[in-house]
């Protein structure tokens, strides 16, 4: 599409709901010349955090803890259901969370302070879980790395969640790490349809990329689980058993999904997204999307928000269990190991 905003996500405006004013054309009758959406650069913020690790109230995710370098997100996957807290820093949900990205440029140094307080007791911490330590800027600012070898000096258990296979340039730490239990790793695969991920989630490796780097880690000796997220109905649903069959013979041990949900203007991105790439199928989509959420696309009640219910729901859930039966039979991620945490680090006296 000649119009389209190659390599982002989001191809419509979109307001804040926070910001009562903003500068608008809503008469563009009275202009002589088509307006455009301009293809947005990307810009790095800084912030002094005063705390990184988060305790995680949802009972959903299956994380205890999670610590998110970067708020914004340049993979611009077009249904992130983290574009929402872009909008609490003044941006708006759309391209302002795939081009205003905020750095945590101390995370390493908060995260080695909150490991050393006496009464933390060690529990697994997750990268991402909102969003991506390894997107794009990562490769230069190295802000997870830093992160590792924080956890590997104190020999502490860490998770990653990512659709990036920049993962692999640490693949020394989580080796170290990985064979004392305390490394995992959570790929995010999508689709294995190179055309639709390249204008879903532009900015993230190809399937074939992160299945070669299932591959890797998994000969080094890292865990892989693969999260098949999220299933949208009319789009990605009937791949479940192809890309699990993939991940399996790529040597991953687990696999999840989630299926989409679009809460807030997120709906309207995702609406615009699709009227821009697939008119033909964007009533059905949206169509089936509300059926998994009781007639709206929207749903944020734990307990079925990342599943769904109903008809649709449940044929979701067959495929995906049959799938699984059938090509991961008695694999199963490693448990975690706590007992090699220690707060004076790698350079104490009494290793």
């Amino acid at each position: 599409m000649s119009n389209a905003l190659k390599g982002r996500g989001a191809q419509t405006t979109v307001s804040n709901d926070f910001i009562k004013n903003t500068l608008v054309t809503d008469h563009i009758e009275a202009i002589d010349e088509a307006l455009f959406i301009e293809r947005p650069k990307t810009e790095l913020f800084y912030e002094s955090a005063t705390k990184v690790v988060n305790k995680v109230q949802s009972p959903d995710v299956g994380m205890e803890y999670s610590l998110n370098p970067y708020q914004g997100c340049e993979h611009g996957c077009i249904y992130c259901y983290a574009r929402k807290t872009h909008e609490y820093w003044g941006y708006n949900l759309g391209l302002d969370f795939e081009t205003k990205i905020i750095i945590k440029k101390n995370a390493a140094q908060l995260l080695e302070r909150h490991l050393l307080q006496p009464s933390w007791k060690a529990r697994p911490i997750i990268l991402s879980g909102n969003t991506d330590c390894y997107q794009p800027v990562e490769k230069k600012l190295a802000v997870t790395r830093q992160l590792l070898e924080v956890f590997a000096k104190y020999r502490h258990p860490v998770g990653i969640i990512t659709k990036n296979v920049l993962v692999l340039r640490d693949l020394d730490i989580l080796q170290d790490l990985a064979k004392d239990g305390l490394a995992k790793v959570i790929l995010s695969i999508t689709t294995l349809d190179e055309k639709l991920r390249s204008i879903m989630e532009p900015r993230t490796a190809s399937a074939i990329k992160k299945l070669e780097a299932i591959e890797t880690l998994t000969q080094a000796g890292v865990p892989v689980m693969v999260m098949n997220a999220p299933i949208i109905p009319g789009l990605n649903h009937h791949e479940i058993p192809n890309i699990i069959k993939s991940v399996a013979d790529c040597g991953a041990l687990n696999v999840g999904y989630t299926t989409v949900r679009l809460n807030g203007k997120i709906a309207d991105i995702f609406d615009g997204w699709l009227e821009k790439y697939y008119p033909e199928r964007r009533a059905k989509v949206i169509n089936q999307i509300s059926e998994l959420h009781g007639g709206s696309v929207s749903d944020s009640v734990f307990g079925k928000r990342m599943r769904g219910e109903g008809n649709i729901a449940l044929a979701i859930q067959k495929l995906f269990k049959v799938s699984k039966a059938k090509y991961m039979k008695g694999r199963n991620m490693p448990e975690w190991n706590l007992s090699h945490f220690r707060k004076g680090g790698i350079y104490t006296l009494f290793n």
